[in-house]
């Protein structure tokens, strides 16, 4: 059976190629969309992605404006900052980057974001939006750049089986709520499922997120399946330090129909997804304001 890689990179180089000229359009009309970007303490991961993020808006026409916090910031002085990027009619789209230290609020914060400008789609107002499938409800970036992924190299998703692994808030339940308005039959697995092979064996399509390098084995996949891996671990074993995914790529390729690797998976379309949202809400600003 061949086996097709769901490239990402190449997804959202077409995705950001589109987005480029609907930035120049609002430009014509003296809108110019504008992404702030919070980052608190020293993650160097957390810093590798913020730099990534503002080279992409850089790339497409977007404004990025960073706003790089020490660890010890108060959660008094992170709400003053997200409240006066609510008002900043420069601003259209917030990002909080996380996780963030464990002295901050973070489920408070999120919600304090504009509902408007959550382009991460993580407030309880856009969460409530996306299961009521209401049209300005943002959706958040990782699933919906899943979505995108199966969809354009697997087609039509209605009648299928998904099962996905993981059941965060960022990216598991977003996911089931995305799948189920496409049609597809759909569980979930987590920590407490008693052998979840024996689930995810029987699905068309399977999702991985949870964190566990390497997890997913051939022998959970059935064959011709596609295989969304959303996770990003270092490897810790002969290949230490190489950036592995959740699921046992070598090992998965011999029996799936559709693979994403990683990286240049899901990452790509992430980002991607991000910009997509912050010109939407430019977008939305734009008719609001004319």
């Amino acid at each position: 059976m061949s086996l097709n890689i769901m490239d990402g990179r190449s997804l959202a180089q077409k995705i950001k190629e589109s987005l480029k000229k609907r930035v120049l359009s609002l430009k014509e009309h003296a809108c110019f969309p504008g992404l702030a970007v919070i980052l608190v303490g020293e993650n160097p991961a957390s810093h590798m992605y913020v730099e990534m993020k503002v080279r992409q808006c850089q790339e497409v026409g977007i404004k990025s404006f960073q706003h790089i916090l020490p660890e010890n910031v108060s959660q008094q002085d992170l709400s003053s900052l997200i409240n006066s990027l609510n008002q900043d009619h420069q601003i259209h789209g917030i990002l909080l980057q996380l996780p963030l230290p464990e002295h901050l609020n973070t489920d408070t914060l999120i919600d304090q974001i504009d509902p408007r400008k959550d382009v991460d789609g993580l407030t309880k107002i856009n969460i409530g939006g996306l299961v009521r499938q209401e049209k300005s409800a943002f959706i958040p970036c990782t699933p919906k750049g899943c979505l995108k992924l199966l969809e354009t190299y697997t087609g039509e998703l209605s009648g299928k089986t998904a099962v996905i692994i993981g059941r965060s808030h960022l990216v598991g339940r977003p996911l089931v709520q995305l799948l189920l308005q496409k049609n597809c039959t759909v569980s979930i697995v987590h920590s407490k499922t008693h052998t979840p092979e024996n689930l995810t064996c029987q699905a068309d399509i399977v999702i991985a997120a949870v964190g566990q390098a390497r997890l997913v084995k051939k022998s959970w996949i059935k064959p011709g399946a596609a295989v969304v891996d959303v996770g990003i671990n270092r490897s810790d074993d002969i290949d230490s330090g190489k950036l592995v995914g959740d699921v046992d790529f070598d090992d998965v390729a011999s029996v799936a129909g559709y693979l994403t690797p990683v990286p240049g998976g899901v990452g790509p379309m992430t980002v991607a997804c991000l910009l997509e949202n912050t010109l939407e809400s430019a977008e939305r600003w734009c008719s609001w304001t004319s």
